[in-house]
């Protein structure tokens, strides 16, 4: 899906990703994706368990490496067969779990510092100094949440909404290429769920951050993003550009499915909920 002259940042090429190969659990995770996402495009992808919408981030991320012929190029650079901590450099992430994305043990300032230096090799106590302590309240007063004057508090300290907000700005804050949301508010209650989606929005906005969002929620992909992408064992049957998306509602993207896949959609219901 071209866009004029706009610069593709993310090219995937032939993703494929097998697991327990030759053996009675052999899965086919990824077959054969080939995308491509332009600079401040921001993609929901929705899937229903087993689509491979993980796995596709995980191999974005360098936690796995695609099957050869496979490729990952960000900004024109083939990042395939780089170690996951050199992939951390370019693609920020933010987990599903808000205690996968911020170290309990470790302070708000401890966490940032440690996001800030992401991909290099430099000890956490050289990241701490005045001029980096106002970055790091300055990256978070927008939130409007009060954690840029509680940079010494634990992040054990702060509720599961405040930690994933954290992880939010400790994603964007070394400037990575892409952004990966990983069903980021599927532990949230609704209510705070709500808040981060509406953070996440602002963040992306504001870094004019190229963004990957993972969701189980109909209703959220069609609200955000300018780019809608349905996944479905391991293959992407429907593609949409913004004009298109626009106009969607949730019985047209279960018809779009149904007619991709050429079978009836049979899902949870957690992807027809509505807000």
């Amino acid at each position: 899906m071209g866009r004029g002259d706009d610069h593709i940042l993310l090219g995937l090429i032939d993703i494929r990703k097998v697991f327990s190969r030759r053996t009675i659990d052999e899965v086919t995770a990824l077959d054969g994706i080939n995308l491509d996402v332009y600079e401040q495009d921001f993609v929901t992808i929705i899937g229903s368990n087993g689509a491979g919408k993980s796995t596709l981030l995980n191999v974005i991320a360098g936690i796995y490496p695609p099957e050869r012929g496979g490729k990952v190029c960000v900004a024109d650079q083939d990042i395939t067969n780089m170690p996951e901590y050199k992939h951390a450099a370019y693609a920020g992430r933010v987990y599903q779990n808000p205690s996968e994305g911020t170290a309990a043990k470790l302070t708000i300032e401890e966490n940032m510092a440690m996001a800030l230096l992401r991909g290099q090799s430099r000890g956490l106590r050289a990241a701490i100094n005045k001029r980096r302590r106002e970055l790091f309240r300055s990256a978070l007063s927008p939130l409007g949440l009060g954690l840029e004057d509680r940079l010494s508090a634990y992040a054990a300290t702060l509720s599961g909404g405040q930690r994933q907000s954290l992880a939010l700005v400790m994603a964007t804050i070394s400037k990575p290429a892409i952004l990966l949301l990983d069903e980021h508010i599927a532990t949230l209650d609704p209510r705070t769920a709500e808040t981060v989606l509406e953070l996440t929005d602002m963040i992306v906005k504001r870094e004019r951050m190229t963004t990957i969002m993972v969701t189980h929620n109909m209703d959220i992909a069609l609200r955000y993003g300018n780019r809608l992408i349905m996944m479905h064992q391991g293959k992407i049957l429907v593609n949409m550009g913004e004009e298109e998306k626009k106009k969607l509602t949730i019985a047209d993207l279960v018809a779009a499915f149904e007619r991709a896949a050429g079978e009836e959609f049979k899902d949870d219901s957690i992807m027809l909920s509505q807000r």
